[in-house]
């Protein structure tokens, strides 16, 4: 069994939060202050998040940190 993609599993945590908020990644990208294709990417599973921007990501959304990562306990 291949190990979890792991950026990808946290694109789809972030894209899910995204979307249960109805904001669309340009949405979330103007709020966090992050570029909209960055944001894309990161959604894809295409990028290697800095802890930074996860913690921006996350005061955006109102969530913490851990709750970007909720998916890693089911992988």
């Amino acid at each position: 069994m291949a190990p979890p993609d792991v950026k990808m599993l946290f694109g789809e945590r972030v894209r899910s939060l995204r979307l249960k908020r109805g904001w669309s990644q340009e949405d979330l990208a103007s709020r966090a202050r992050l570029d909209r294709s960055y944001v894309g990417c990161i959604e894809r599973g295409e990028r290697n998040v800095s802890i930074e921007n996860i913690c921006k990501i996350a005061a955006t959304l109102g969530v913490s940190p851990a709750a970007l990562f909720e998916w890693w306990d089911k992988k």
